[in-house]
């Protein structure tokens, strides 16, 4: 999981956003953005934080937290840290699929996740200012690292869009990204502001 900040500065400009205000940003949606092969969509969307996928919503907070083995109130704990005081889901405690129950303990173990060699990526392209909060313009993509010789850039739906020798920095990827927009997919994210966090509100498609 990779996030860039190359943002197109003159629209943040436009829109009085600083460079401060871009890495909260740039962190907020590291923080959520996951793994196509574990959770479906690496962000998926969504109207309501309480609507969105479970197993995207769990597999978020485990990534977050520090220890591998956690309690109960510590996985309630970290989602409302993560999604805000709007988001109302209860961890079942029986566990998931993200957390097994180990009754000796009484305390919740995170699972293993088993990852392909395609890293799931995103680009910042534009962000606007809004009410208490701020819309920010995503491009997804791929890179695919199953070749020795090349990194392969490749949108959601596996096809491929360039590619960049081992040896060309990140840069070289975006560009591939930036000059074929049209063949990526493309998403709004909503973050609002909350008790000095950056919260996420929502996902749409674009």
């Amino acid at each position: 999981m990779v996030i860039y900040r190359n943002v197109r500065m003159q629209n943040n400009q436009s829109n009085n956003v600083s460079i401060e205000e871009i890495q909260k940003i740039e962190e907020k949606i590291s923080s959520v953005y996951m793994w196509k092969e574990v959770t479906g969509e690496a962000i998926p969307e969504f109207q309501d934080i309480n609507s969105a996928d479970e197993k995207w919503i769990w597999e978020v907070v485990k990534n977050n937290l520090q220890n591998y083995e956690v309690t109960y109130e510590e996985i309630e704990e970290e989602a409302k840290l993560i999604f805000g005081d709007s988001f109302n889901k209860e961890f079942p405690k029986e566990g998931n699929s993200s957390f097994e129950y180990n009754s000796k303990n009484n305390k919740y173990v995170a699972t293993e996740v088993e990852f392909d060699q395609e890293e799931d990526s995103f680009l910042l392209d534009n962000i606007t200012k809004i009410d208490k909060g701020y819309e920010v313009e995503i491009i997804e993509y791929l890179e695919d690292y199953s070749e020795e010789e090349s990194v392969i850039v490749k949108n959601t739906n596996n096809e491929e869009i360039g590619r960049v020798s081992i040896s060309e920095s990140e840069i070289a990827m975006q560009d591939i990204v930036k000059n074929n927009k049209d063949r990526f997919t493309k998403k709004k994210v909503y973050l609002v502001l909350e008790n000095d966090n950056l919260n996420l509100q929502k996902v749409e498609g674009m």
